[in-house]
């Protein structure tokens, strides 16, 4: 089905709707938080177009951030890869390995963190980041470690919304900032206002729930990502941190697992198809006409099928395959195919994973905007470094 002019979507087999996802989609929509707010058109970023006119001239541009503060950028970031001109490198863990910024006339460090308290990003900061560099920190408008140490370096602050926690910001400054220096429209991203005029979204996004809600109760909590599109990577990593921490409490959720196609044709897709039965798929798959061609001259004759294909046409039949031999195992899985490569279907496609992973923690009576148990670590490691 049709759900956009750039998605088509192919729901799971299963088609009866739990009613309640009604009233939960419409009481979201209505009484709109801050993050719903973040995905429409109205919402006001907390920086200026005077700062991104002023920002452009930067060639290079480091994020520096962990979890939420980056994955989001880093995804808008791969699956346009191939049209930005920009070098955008992003430091989200403490690996660094000579990660130093070499000296250059025009480079942009850019510090993200909500609480500006998070230790991983304060050590790369102190290690990266100088005075005499350009720096933007965007964090909360409270004291905090980063916030101190942007009036010390006298850098300019924009300010992060305090009621969007880090995985939800995408659509937000910490995400659209971003996007915006690497030459994209911060607005064709806001579809909210659209889509939920749109029944064969909504009602497709539903249906989607339901059905993953009743995988749950029984016990498939495996949520295997069949991802054919090596731009879009980063996305499902966004998708898999959303997915995680917003609903693996008290016991319960979801795992998230991305497995790059065709590839795990060769490893994995054995266990898939002959192994337990605790798992559900997702098929994702981007057009791309302009990928490279077979050489026709030196195709030998036993592999005549392959002439005049390209990469597409290989890894497209490879979906087709695979899909196929899912139905005949019955194996329960959904199908995302983008015929469009642009910011409208991305904003699209982070509108469906956020409005999914809402309604799932609803359903599921679990809070999915928290994440304490890993609060517990972070007392710890204070503890032991102290």
């Amino acid at each position: 089905m049709k759900i956009s002019e750039g998605i088509y979507f192919k729901n799971f087999k299963r088609k009866k709707v739990n009613i309640k996802l009604y009233r939960l989609l419409k009481d979201l929509t209505l009484n709109e938080n801050q993050i719903i707010r973040s995905l429409t058109s109205s919402y006001q970023n907390s920086y200026s177009k005077s700062i991104i006119l002023k920002l452009k001239k930067y060639s290079e541009i480091k994020l520096i951030g962990m979890g939420g503060s980056t994955l989001g950028a880093r995804a808008i970031y791969s699956f346009f890869k191939d049209k930005i001109k920009k070098k955008f490198i992003f430091v989200d863990s403490l690996e660094l390995k000579n990660n130093k910024i070499k000296k250059k006339k025009s480079f942009l460090n850019l510090i993200i963190s909500k609480s500006g308290n998070t230790l991983e990003t304060i050590t790369n900061t102190n290690i990266l980041v100088k005075k005499n560099h350009k720096n933007i920190f965007i964090t909360q408008n409270r004291k905090s470690y980063l916030m101190t140490l942007a009036k010390k370096l006298k850098a300019e602050v924009i300010h992060h919304n305090d009621f969007i926690g880090g995985r939800y910001s995408v659509l937000s400054e910490v995400g659209m900032l971003p996007a915006e220096l690497m030459g994209l429209n911060q607005k064709k991203f806001k579809q909210f206002n659209d889509l939920i005029k749109n029944k064969n979204f909504m009602n497709s996004l539903i249906l989607n729930v339901s059905n993953i809600y009743e995988f749950i109760k029984k016990k498939r909590f495996n949520s295997i990502i069949l991802n054919y599109d090596i731009n879009s990577y980063d996305l499902f990593s966004w998708y898999q941190q959303l997915v995680a921490e917003s609903l693996g409490k008290k016991g319960r959720g979801l795992l998230p697992v991305i497995s790059n196609m065709p590839k795990d044709n060769h490893s994995l897709m054995q266990y898939y198809l002959d192994g337990n039965r605790n798992s559900f798929f997702t098929f994702f798959f981007v057009k791309n006409e302009s990928s490279d061609k077979i050489i026709n001259k030196d195709i030998l004759n036993s592999h005549y099928y392959l002439k005049n294909k390209n990469i597409f046409k290989i890894c497209e039949a490879q979906l087709l395959a695979t899909q196929k031999v899912f139905k005949k195992k019955n194996i329960p899985f959904r199908s995302f195919y983008l015929n469009k490569r642009n910011e409208k279907s991305l904003g699209e496609l982070f509108t469906f994973f956020i409005l999914e992973t809402i309604l799932l923690g609803k359903l599921m009576n679990i809070n999915p905007y928290t994440q304490p148990a890993v609060e517990l670590i972070k007392t710890d490691t204070k503890k032991i470094l102290l």
